[in-house]
């Protein structure tokens, strides 16, 4: 076995090439994140739909309670 001149990387042990990054994975833009991305907007997107009801419901709640608090 040859050794290297760096006591600590000797030749042969291990390690192996590095993955090759795309810039958006460089950056932290990877696949990974795309999902994230999608993951937040769909919950997002149920948090307003479901204030939206609730607000409707209050909302025809408080116009019926407001009718009989007048008569």
């Amino acid at each position: 076995m040859t050794d290297s001149k760096n006591i600590n990387n000797p030749v042969g042990q291990g390690g192996g090439q590095r993955k090759k990054l795309s810039r958006a994975e460089r950056q932290n833009n990877g696949p990974h994140r795309n999902l994230d991305r999608q993951l937040a907007a769909d919950k997002k997107a149920e948090l307003v739909r479901k204030m939206r009801e609730k607000a409707a419901a209050d909302e025809g709640a408080g116009q019926a309670g407001d009718e009989t608090a007048q008569s």
